[in-house]
C-alpha cells in the first residue's frame, strides 16, 4: 500500500511541477527540471525508504530482488502496486490538468521526440547504470548508509537522478526531448492514459532500464566489500 500512494503521489506531484517549469517564461525552462527531480526525489525518498523501502520504481525493485534483498513474490507484489500508482496518479493530473497543457505535454509522459530509437535506448541504458552505481551501490551498503544516515543517501540518490536527467537533456540538444524516462511505471501510466504518440519507442522506456540493471549485477557481483584502508 506504501509504495502505491507513495507512487501514485509522486507522479502526480513531479510531472505537473515538471509541466509547470516547462510552461513557466523561463528563457531555457527545461533546466529546471533536474532540480525539480532532485527536490521532489528527495523528499519522497526521506519519508518512503523507512516504511517500505522508497523503491516507487520497478528498476529499484528489479535490482533489489536480483541482489536477494526482496523474494519474488515481495517483488511482483511492489511492481504491480507501482503500476497501480502511476495509473491512479496520471488519472488524477488528466482529469485537473487543462486540456491544452495535456495535449501540449502528451500529459508529461515519456516520449520520444528528436532522437532515435537506438539513441534513446543508449540514453536510458547509460543513465540508469549511472543512477544504479553511484545511488545504489550507496544505498545496498548496510554499513556505509548507517555510517552516513539516511538524509545523506537519499541525498546521494536524488543527486544521481537529476544530474542524469540534467545530462540526457542537454547531451542530445533537441527541444522535443523531455529527457529519460528512468521509471518504467511512470511511463507505462502515462501511455495507458494518453495513448498516441507515447505508445512510439514505449519499449525503450523498458528494456534499456532494465538491461542496465542486469549489467549493473554483473558489475556489483565482482565489487569488492570494502575499500582501500
Amino acid at each position: 500500500m506504501t509504495e502505491l500512494v507513495a507512487t501514485a503521489c509522486l507522479m502526480f506531484t513531479l510531472t505537473t511541477t515538471i509541466i509547470a517549469c516547462l510552461d513557466s517564461h523561463e528563457v531555457d525552462p527545461k533546466f529546471l527540471v533536474p532540480f525539480v527531480v532532485f527536490i521532489i526525489t528527495f523528499l519522497f525518498l526521506i519519508v518512503t525508504v523507512p516504511l517500505s523501502g522508497g523503491h516507487m520504481n520497478p528498476l529499484i525493485t528489479f535490482i533489489a530482488t536480483l541482489k536477494g534483498l526482496l523474494t519474488l513474490s515481495r517483488a511482483l507484489i511492489y511492481m504491480l502496486a507501482q503500476c497501480m500508482g502511476s495509473i491512479i496518479g496520471f488519472f488524477i493530473i488528466k482529469t485537473v490538468m487543462e486540456p491544452k497543457l495535456v495535449q501540449i505535454y502528451s500529459l508529461g509522459g515519456c516520449a520520444i521526440s528528436g532522437i532515435k530509437h537506438q539513441e534513446a535506448l543508449l540514453l536510458e541504458f547509460s543513465c540508469t547504470f549511472v543512477v544504479l552505481f553511484i545511488g545504489m551501490t550507496l544505498a545496498f551498503d548496510k554499513k556505509k548508509s548507517k555510517d552516513l544516515g539516511l538524509p545523506v543517501v537519499c541525498l546521494v540518490v536524488a543527486g544521481a537522478m537529476g544530474l542524469v536527467v540534467f545530462v540526457s537533456i542537454t547531451v542530445t540538444g533537441q527541444p522535443g526531448y523531455a529527457g529519460v524516462g528512468l521509471n518504467p511505471a511512470r511511463c507505462l501510466g502515462s501511455a495507458l492514459l494518453y495513448g498516441g504518440p507515447l505508445w512510439n519507442g514505449h519499449w525503450v522506456f523498458w528494456v534499456g532500464p532494465f538491461l542496465a540493471c542486469m549489467g549493473y549485477y554483473a558489475v556489483s557481483i565482482n565489487l569488492p566489500k570494502q575499500g582501500l584502508s
